[in-house]
């Protein structure tokens, strides 16, 4: 008896010919085809992924978008804070936005909050991104090894992501930061390394169970009846169809290390100032808020519209590749 070939799930459907109208074929479509139309129809998750398009332009481009628009990042500007008013909040209203001050300007220092903001975005989107995909590397390293070889390797794997669930991540973070030298790089790269070495087990434990499941399907079985090693089988058939639900969860877990990142500097122990952070921006508006409500609402309003933009894309992407999830 002859065995025709098995399609994996992540192959594209052949061209076939329609019986109603005989002559015509229809033209098979990709899962990623399927997954963009389905996306398009969902309006709410395109914007939020027009909005994560532009928050990423506007961190890369950043010099050239402060060169036209702002002023230099540590420039003071003593002459837009009001003297009369113990030399605190800027001169005018709305923390002294104006035509030269798109988004006012910091109280005492009278620094431009819109070079502020945007470069901020520079670094809490590289820490984020780079956080994100540390742990997703790590996660597909050990979800993959533990749901494919099971045994005593899925347990001992699956206890230590449990341990370091059980980790006071936020104190440890913060005791290990605060005594480590103030220089940006070396806080940056200690950042990255802290926060995406605690968020890998949740992407791991996705990668496990998606593993588990796929290990058992025809495609899978087929590719070891030929003689298929464990390395063909992971790279060829596993991790194809382990890719949706990898980069659903990276879309998610990015706004997570945004936050984390804002927490960090909030409570003073993130990326060394001078360099602009979202979350030191709102720790110094806490003392002004009295004088300059602006000052706090501008830096808060960036980690809002950054976070929401990448949930609702991450919702929507997710709806997109598997649209059976919400039945």
């Amino acid at each position: 008896m002859t065995v025709g070939p098995v399609t994996s799930p992540t192959e594209t459907q052949p061209a076939e010919e329609n019986p109603a109208v005989p002559g015509t074929v229809i033209e098979g479509r990709s899962l990623g085809r399927i997954a963009w139309t389905r996306l398009k129809r969902d309006r709410v998750a395109l914007a939020g992924g027009i909005t994560v398009f532009l928050l990423i332009l506007v961190a890369i481009l950043a010099p050239l978008i402060n060169k036209a628009f702002g002023h230099p990042v540590n420039e003071y500007h003593q002459d837009k804070i009001d003297p009369n008013l113990g030399g605190i909040p800027p001169v005018g209203t709305w923390g002294g936005i104006s035509s030269d001050f798109l988004l006012g300007v910091q109280p005492v220092t009278g620094r431009d909050l819109f070079s502020q903001v945007i470069y901020g975005a520079q670094t809490s989107l590289l820490i984020a991104f780079a956080a994100t995909l540390l742990a997703v590397a790590i996660g597909i390293v050990v979800g993959v090894s533990a749901g494919f070889f099971g045994g005593w390797l899925d347990s001992l794997f699956s206890r230590f992501m449990d341990l370091i669930l059980a980790f006071p991540l936020i104190l440890f973070a913060i005791a290990l930061i605060s005594v480590l030298p103030p220089t940006r790089a070396f806080r940056t790269a200690v950042m990255i390394v802290v926060i995406g070495g605690f968020s890998w087990p949740y992407i791991g434990r996705i990668v496990r169970g998606q593993t588990l499941s796929l290990r058992e399907r025809e495609f899978v079985e087929s590719a070891r009846s030929i003689g298929a090693s464990n390395f063909r089988i992971i790279f060829k058939e596993l991790l194809p169809n382990l890719a949706a639900p990898i980069l659903v969860y990276s879309t998610l877990i990015i706004p997570t290390n945004i936050l984390f990142e804002a927490a960090l500097s909030f409570l003073g122990v993130g990326v060394p100032p001078p360099t602009p952070s979202w979350g030191r921006l709102l720790s110094d508006a806490v003392q002004f808020y009295e004088y300059d409500p602006m000052y706090m609402f501008v830096p808060g309003m960036a980690i809002f519209i950054t976070v929401l933009a990448f949930n609702l894309f991450g919702d929507g992407l997710r709806d997109a590749l598997d649209p059976k999830a919400n039945r």
